[in-house]
């Protein structure tokens, strides 16, 4: 089933990347984009090479930026005012905020050796690192966004700092539970 489930995934997420490919580099500024390129990338390398640790820790970074893609749409961007429809429901929205974050979930952890414990650190440290990024290219002015909390022009330095420690604390979150499963 996982085979499947991954063939599928790397289908849905070459078709949908081909939505957005007139953006082409732009494209690196989005945690979805770069969160469903992981999964992408991990299916691949799960037909390719099994299942070794290595391939085990990348499926497991991918679940864990996929889930906390889905929720951060659902939960906190769709209630800001993002648009439902544009972002749950048509085009890449579908594919890349609820479709392939599924997918990606459900053969991980039903189907797929588990990475552990051990690796909780991982998804937490690669959504830091881009989310200094982020803030660094917000506060050089060089990006606006792409979500409103990276947005540190417009925001008082007490928000980013909530919001940032929100993040991390979701994307901990969904670490450990993921480990747990």
């Amino acid at each position: 089933m996982a085979i499947a489930l991954n063939i599928l995934v790397i289908l849905l997420e070459t078709w949908t990347f081909r939505l957005v490919a007139g953006r082409k580099w732009q494209n690196l500024v989005f945690y979805t984009f770069l969160s469903n390129l992981c999964a992408m990338l991990s299916s691949l390398l799960l037909l390719v090479f099994g299942q070794p640790p290595w391939v085990t820790a990348m499926r497991y970074l991918a679940v864990c930026m996929m889930t906390m893609t889905a929720l951060v749409t659902a939960g906190i961007l769709v209630p800001m005012g993002g648009d439902p429809k544009k972002l749950l429901w048509s085009g890449n929205g579908l594919f890349h905020h609820v479709i392939c974050p599924i997918l990606t979930f459900v053969s991980y952890v039903f189907f797929e050796n588990h990475a552990g414990l051990s690796l909780i650190w991982l998804p937490v440290s690669v959504t830091l690192l881009y989310g200094l990024i982020m803030l660094y290219l917000n506060g050089r002015g060089i990006v606006d966004g792409p979500y409103p909390f990276f947005r540190v022009r417009h925001q008082p330095p007490r928000a980013t700092v909530v919001w940032i420690a929100a993040l991390l604390l979701l994307i901990g979150g969904i670490s450990a539970l993921i480990a747990l499963v």
